[in-house]
């Protein structure tokens, strides 16, 4: 790719953000107001948050992989539904990552 068509692809892409973000702005409050669309948006929400911790924890470029970081997520699961504060669940799913990888695992 040359660098005449990266700078084209970064500027188109930056364009399109932009119309997104300002097609946001333009939308009518009583389109956003509705309940289904209230509904939409958090299910929307919650599945790109799934397809990224599913793609970060699971993949390793092209292939699925189970490494150190599948049972960090666990761990960081379980003290999430334990309702720990946040820090703690990233110190948590942090040293298991880093206690398994010192080991040997991943």
């Amino acid at each position: 790719m040359t660098t005449t068509a990266i700078w084209i692809t970064v500027l188109v892409a930056s364009l399109a953000c932009y119309a997104l973000k300002l097609g946001g702005h333009l939308i009518p409050r009583t389109w956003l107001a509705s309940e289904r669309v209230a509904r939409i948006t958090t299910l929307v929400t919650v599945a790109l948050l799934v397809s990224l911790v599913v793609v970060q924890g699971f993949a390793d470029g092209r292939t699925l992989t189970v490494d150190a970081r599948v049972p960090a997520l666990a761990v960081a699961a379980l003290a999430l539904a334990l309702r720990a504060p946040f820090i703690l669940v990233v110190v948590l799913a942090a040293g298991t990552a880093a206690g398994l990888r010192a080991l040997g695992w991943g």
